[in-house]
C-alpha cells in the first residue's frame, strides 16, 4: 500500500500595497511609517525666505476658496481652514510635520488667503489689587 499524496498548493498573489499617505510610505509593520524628506521638500520648496511666527495652538482661517494657481498642498490647506483650525490639527489633518506647515502657512499669509489668530495670553500672575478687592468683598458678606 502507498502513503497518499498531497497536493501542492501554490500561495496565491499578494494584492498590491496601498499607495502611501500623504508625507508617509508604509512599511511592512501596521503602524510604522517611514518619512519621505524628498517630498517635503518638493512640498515647502526653497523656503529661502523668513517664516512666520507660528504656534501650535495659533487659529488659522481662509478668507476665500482656493485659486486655481495654488499647490495642491496649499489647496487642501484652505479647503480644511473654512472654520479656525489650529496648526497642529492641520499638521495632523494633512499628515504634514509642524515645520512643513510653517512654510506652507507662511506663503498663505503673504499671498493674503489666509488670517492668523495669535492664541490670547494670559498674565501669568493675576492683578494683586483685583485679589485684594475680591477678598475685601467676600469678607463684608
Amino acid at each position: 500500500m502507498t502513503a497518499p499524496q498531497r497536493k501542492r498548493q501554490h500561495p496565491q498573489p499578494a494584492p498590491p500595497p496601498p499607495p502611501p499617505m500623504a508625507g508617509e510610505a508604509a512599511q511592512g509593520e501596521p503602524g510604522k511609517t517611514e518619512k519621505n524628506p524628498e517630498r517635503l521638500y518638493v512640498i515647502t520648496g526653497a523656503a529661502d525666505g523668513g517664516r512666520a511666527e507660528l504656534d501650535l495652538v495659533t487659529l488659522i482661517v481662509a478668507g476665500a476658496d482656493p485659486p486655481p494657481s495654488v499647490p495642491p498642498e496649499q489647496a487642501a490647506l484652505l479647503r480644511l481652514c473654512t472654520s479656525p483650525l489650529s496648526v497642529a490639527e492641520l499638521s495632523a489633518y494633512l499628515h504634514l510635520p509642524f515645520s512643513a506647515m510653517t512654510v506652507l502657512i507662511t506663503e498663505l499669509i503673504t499671498a493674503e488667503l489666509v488670517q492668523v489668530r495669535v492664541p490670547i495670553v494670559r498674565q501669568a500672575l493675576p492683578d494683586r489689587s483685583l485679589l485684594e478687592a475680591v477678598m475685601h468683598g467676600l469678607q463684608k458678606l
